[in-house]
């Protein structure tokens, strides 16, 4: 992602980071994202990434083969936004893992501090939310459909 793609509170953000972070100015910016598609789940879910309870996040591998973007890898940063485009924090992907819906684990949905961080609520939201992905992919959801299982730690909130 070019700098000449951010907006400009995105843009100063990640400016600022890489000063703060002492990292060369050619540093490769991965994604600039919001969590979710609604803005109360978005702000809510970047609420608990502030908070310390949110380092992990899924998403279907589907998405990235559709938009022909690579999937994560560890040492990968992006900065999280709320749900209308204001950055919030520099994160770090620390490792992720690609396994079926189904074999989604208790302590992943732990990671994503999301509910009561039971697998149970995981599943319950992740396939109300991956159901209407599929329904935008024009895709069928599946238990056996890859998920990305991607774990992050915040290296910088904003300032």
């Amino acid at each position: 992602m070019s700098h000449g793609e951010l907006s400009p509170d995105v843009a100063a953000f990640w400016s600022e980071f890489l000063r703060a972070t002492g990292r060369p100015d050619d540093t490769a910016l991965l994604d600039v994202f919001h969590f979710d598609d609604n803005e109360r789940d978005a702000d809510l879910l970047a609420s608990l990434v502030l908070a310390g309870t949110k380092r992990a996040t899924a998403s279907l591998a589907f998405e990235y083969e559709h938009e022909g973007t690579p999937i994560p890898t560890a040492g990968d940063l992006s900065v999280v936004t709320d749900f209308a485009g204001h950055p919030l924090c520099g994160i770090e992907t620390t490792q992720v893992d690609v396994v079926a819906f189904e074999e989604v684990d208790d302590d992943f949905a732990a990671a994503e501090g999301e509910g009561d961080g039971s697998l149970r609520h995981w599943r319950e939201a992740h396939e109300a939310y991956f159901a209407r992905v599929c329904q935008s992919l024009d895709i069928e959801m599946s238990d056996r459909m890859d998920v990305v299982c991607e774990r992050f730690e915040v290296v910088s909130p904003t300032t």
